[in-house]
């Protein structure tokens, strides 16, 4: 097992980075289950910066809070780059967010398969208007809490990438 890593300070740099360039931000997060939001809204001051954040841990809270196709989800699984990008750019619409981070992932003990084992995590962020980018991480097998925690220091990262 790894040491879970101090996400406050990257979230209270994060925080000031979107507010000198007077960005803010929405999150749909799966895996996570609102890890992502709950860490960035520890810090006090923090709603100026975060607009709003979507816990769609089921694929059918994608399709009805952020529009992802279940098609989609159905070509491809809810743990794909498709269908990250879609729920970031989802948030996006149901947001007045500048930048919106999505994540959907394996975090175990269960649910890994051969094509997508324990630690797979697909990541998506996209800025208003412009770029979207998308990254796959694959943590291993290193438990449920160490998952969720790297995939946030992962989220922090890409939404870091956007502001500019």
């Amino acid at each position: 097992m790894i040491a879970t890593p101090n996400l406050v300070p990257r979230a209270e740099a994060l925080l000031a980075h979107a507010r000198a360039h007077g960005m803010t931000i929405a999150t749909a997060e799966s895996c996570t289950g609102g890890l992502i939001a709950a860490t960035l809204t520890a810090i006090a001051g923090s709603s100026d910066v975060v607009d709003r954040g979507f816990v769609t841990y089921s694929n059918a809270a994608k399709t009805e809070l952020l529009d992802v196709p279940a098609a989609l989800i159905d070509r491809h699984g809810a743990v794909s780059a498709e269908v990250v990008l879609a729920m970031a750019e989802g948030a996006l619409a149901h947001s007045s967010a500048d930048l919106a981070v999505a994540v959907s992932g394996v975090a175990g003990p269960g649910g890994g398969t051969p094509e997508k084992p324990i630690g797979t995590v697909h990541l998506a962020a996209v800025r208003r208007g412009g770029e979207a980018i998308h990254h796959l991480a694959h943590f291993g097998d290193i438990g449920r809490t160490e998952v969720r925690s790297l995939t946030v220091l992962e989220a922090f990262m890409l939404l870091e990438s956007l502001i500019h």
